[in-house]
């Protein structure tokens, strides 16, 4: 490993993600299998795909994500809640829910707070709610996360990846806003190894990437060089 980084063995921060529009079958075979294969900490699918991903990942280490209200958040309280029950049935063991933005800047912290405690009271899985940081101010970020936490959530999700993706400062931020309390899990835009790894140093206890095999292969070359 290079000099800057200390050991980290990232394979299990991650959650192999497939959520193109245009994932086939196929892929979600192949992800399972990468998952598998490289001990990820989970694959996450689109909703269409979990009973697929269950079936193949039956007996396995990694764990089966989905999304909720992805990505932008603004479906009904009510649709949400069938779409999680209904991924909780089908065996999905994670659950990354997509926080309603506009109440949130309407100042509907009831809503907010009702939405996310239903759906973790209604399926008993680990829910990461996904804030979606770079359309946030930092007294948002903050409140956010408070919301979410005492709502139930397990983990603070950064983003959806389709408004820019992870960065350090929020992550500092939210892991100090969490004080241990819950995981923080930092997604979109992470293409190198060393951005994984200024994550996970940052704070990040799961890291979300659609590029998970390219980060792995160029770990390895940075402690073959290091």
């Amino acid at each position: 490993m290079a000099a800057d980084y200390p050991e980290i063995d990232i394979a299990p921060f991650i959650d192999h993600a497939l959520l193109t529009p245009t994932a086939t079958p196929e892929q979600v075979e192949q992800w399972c299998e990468e998952a598998y294969r490289f001990n990820f900490a989970a694959v996450c699918v689109y909703p269409a795909y979990v009973k697929q991903a269950v079936e193949l990942l039956h007996g396995k280490e990694p764990k089966v994500c989905t999304v909720i209200g992805f990505p932008a958040g603004a479906t009904t309280s009510a649709v949400k809640l069938y779409e999680a029950q209904e991924a909780a049935d089908s065996g999905a063991t994670e659950l990354d829910v997509m926080i309603n933005l506009g109440w949130l800047k309407a100042g509907k912290t009831e809503e907010v707070h009702r939405e996310i405690a239903e759906i973790c009271e209604a399926t008993g899985q680990t829910i990461k709610v996904i804030l979606e940081t770079n359309l946030l101010t930092d007294a948002e970020k903050k409140l956010a996360a408070e919301i979410s936490m005492e709502a139930g959530a397990a983990f603070l999700k950064t983003s959806t990846g389709w408004n820019g993706g992870a960065t350090v400062a929020d992550v500092k931020l939210l892991k100090e806003v969490a004080k241990e309390r819950v995981g923080i899990k930092a997604s979109g835009g992470i293409r190198t190894v060393n951005q994984a790894l200024d994550l996970i140093l940052a704070g990040a206890t799961r890291l979300g990437t659609s590029r998970g095999i390219d980060l792995i292969r160029q770990r390895d070359n940075l402690e073959e060089s290091g």
